[in-house]
């Protein structure tokens, strides 16, 4: 049995800074990569830059800037694991509006070092045994509104 799947990549050059022992340490830049994975709700034609377009808007305010400046961040420590929560939970908010489901998420700072949150075990969607699990992680997500 096949299940569809999307990947999208996306860059994000900003730079943070991380409290370490309660101090707060130097501002550096990263080229984060973040990689997502994400389901249709419906079927039919699909338009991929309606995801593209939706995505890039949410990450333009932080282009170049620090993300310290931003919230959470400003009370939140932007450490890799934090960051890639939020923009999980923020992207899924996001495409949700137009149908979609995020279950997979890979940020990268550096091209040797990721955080990943799945929301399937085993991270691989075409491996699931049931179409039902499929449907069960679109009716979740969406109710979770």
């Amino acid at each position: 049995m096949r299940y569809s799947q999307y990947r999208f990549s996306f860059y994000l050059n900003a730079s943070h800074a991380i409290y370490i022992n309660g101090e707060l340490g130097d501002s550096h830049p990263h080229t984060w990569e973040i990689v997502i994975k994400a389901i249709r709700s419906e079927k039919g034609m699909m338009l991929f830059h309606e995801v593209e377009k939706k995505i890039e808007e949410f990450l333009e305010p932080f282009q170049n800037r620090f993300i310290n400046d931003f919230e959470p961040f400003d009370v939140l420590n932007p450490t890799l694991e934090n960051i890639t929560t939020y923009l999980l939970d923020s992207m899924d908010d996001i495409l949700k509006t137009i149908g979609w489901v995020v279950f997979y998420i890979e940020v990268s700072e550096t091209p040797t070092r990721s955080y990943i949150i799945s929301r399937v075990e085993n991270n691989i969607i075409s491996e699931l045994q049931s179409e039902n699990m499929v449907k069960d992680i679109i009716e979740q997500s969406f109710s979770e509104e």
